[in-house]
């Protein structure tokens, strides 16, 4: 971590600190204010945008004088989501009463339901009926509800419409592209580039820096041979020919096949989508929300060229894309879990899924939204994004991924940089969780 992300998180440690302390202890007329007044104050964690602070707003003005939500935010420009996740963590151990909500990656769930209330005797079904299949998934853990989704998430690719446009087989590669290219023909079409345009612009980003980021693109890979990296009661499959292939092929994108340029190793998604502004790049990996008005890292020159693609998938294999999304949890100290759950319903009814896509490009997690014929008439995208989610993939919903993914990010980064080989990944892999008292099979 450099010193720049360390600063940002210890501040941020102090500022929710000074926060809570100026509410509760220095603003005593304030509290009892709101004590008269019988309106309970709900404090929310998360990454505020302007669609949550619309919903936010919305929300307060329907219960004025009863629940009002304050927030704090942990904004992604500032953190990284590992970042986040151990800021919540060592907050959440002080046991502390003052946060009532808070979001999670969907792949934390495990993690923090011991900081949280089992949920599945506070919702009603009109949350839970009414959730995409794949996101109730990320939610329960042991046959029990730790969270409810707030928005949806889906890996898919990026490309420049109007640089595909100047190949002599245009709607051939546009064709392959829009339905899913492999990476055979992807690499083929890099070459097309080169030799037909002299192309020597970057063509393919994706995030390789030592982070969840690029965990996303491993699994997806995984997914596409269908292997599970980490089987029923956290045994470890790392016994197989593919894993070894997947590793390999990470370090050949960017050094074999040149498809990537060396200093994606420095690259998260805001990273990345600069630089793929910023140097006329082909194509980037990434999420929905790359189209959102919030993303201020790409030139609003080039959005009216720039199209959207499943991810490429290796020929034979099972095309695939990784779930993303976020999660709320409430914690076990919050004394606030009615107006809590008020507010849950809110946030999952298909209104407020509406705005959230309309205003930041969040994927709606409310099957009502994709069933409304005259959303979907608006917004077109939404049928690409369905059909996209048949083909998705999750990463293990396990209590020692996070710790799994930790370590697997750091050696899959260091084997891109070169510094080790495939075979090395694997087998310092197998060293730490036998160390460590893992089981593997």
């Amino acid at each position: 971590m450099n010193l720049e992300k360390l600063f940002y998180i210890v501040t941020s440690t102090i500022l929710i600190t000074i926060f809570l302390l100026f509410t509760f202890v220095l603003s005593p007329g304030a509290y009892k204010d709101n004590l008269r007044n019988k309106e309970k104050t709900i404090y929310y964690v998360d990454h505020i945008s302007n669609a949550h602070k619309k919903l936010i707003d919305l929300f307060n003005e329907k219960y004025k004088g009863q629940i009002r939500v304050e927030t704090i935010n942990l904004t992604f420009d500032k953190f990284s989501t590992n970042e986040r996740k151990d800021l919540l963590a060592r907050y959440l151990r002080s046991k502390s009463n003052r946060i009532d909500l808070f979001s999670v990656d969907i792949i934390w769930v495990p993690r923090f339901r011991k900081w949280s209330i089992p949920l599945n005797n506070y919702l009603d079904t009109s949350i839970t009926n009414n959730l995409l299949p794949h996101t109730k998934t990320t939610c329960i853990f042991d046959d029990t509800c730790y969270a409810v989704p707030l928005y949806t998430d889906i890996s898919l690719m990026f490309y420049r419409d109007d640089i595909l446009k100047k190949l002599k087989d245009y709607e051939f590669y546009k064709a392959q592209l829009d339905s899913g290219i492999t990476w055979e023909n992807f690499i083929k079409l890099k070459r097309k580039l080169e030799q037909e345009l002299n192309y020597q612009k970057p063509f393919f980003l994706f995030q390789a820096d030592k982070y969840e980021g690029l965990m996303c693109t491993f699994f997806e890979l995984l997914g596409n041979y269908r292997i599970n990296l980490i089987s029923d009661k956290d045994k470890l499959n790392v016994n197989s020919e593919e894993l070894q292939k997947a590793v390999s092929f990470l370090i050949d994108v960017v050094h074999k096949y040149n498809l990537s340029p060396k200093n994606i190793v420095n690259f998260r998604e805001n990273e990345s989508y600069k630089y793929f502004s910023e140097n006329d790049a082909f194509a980037v990996r990434g999420w929905p929300s790359f189209l959102s008005n919030e993303n201020k890292y790409v030139n609003k020159e080039i959005i009216q060229f720039i199209r959207t693609a499943p991810t490429p998938y290796f020929s034979g294999t099972q095309p695939s894309s990784v779930f993303g999304g976020w999660n709320l949890m409430i914690p076990k100290y919050s004394d606030k879990i009615s107006e809590v759950i008020k507010f849950l319903e809110f946030l999952s009814s298909p209104e407020s899924q509406k705005i959230l896509y309309e205003e930041g490009g969040y994927l709606p997690v409310n099957k009502k939204v994709y069933e409304d014929s005259a959303f979907v008439a608006k917004h077109p995208e939404l049928l690409f994004y369905k059909k996209l989610f048949q083909r998705g993939v999750h990463r293990p919903i396990s209590e020692s991924y996070t710790t799994i993914s930790d370590l697997l990010s750091s050696e899959l980064s260091r084997a891109i940089e070169q510094k080790i080989d495939a075979k090395d990944v694997i087998n310092n892999f197998i060293k730490y969780f036998n160390e460590n008292y893992f089981s593997l099979k």
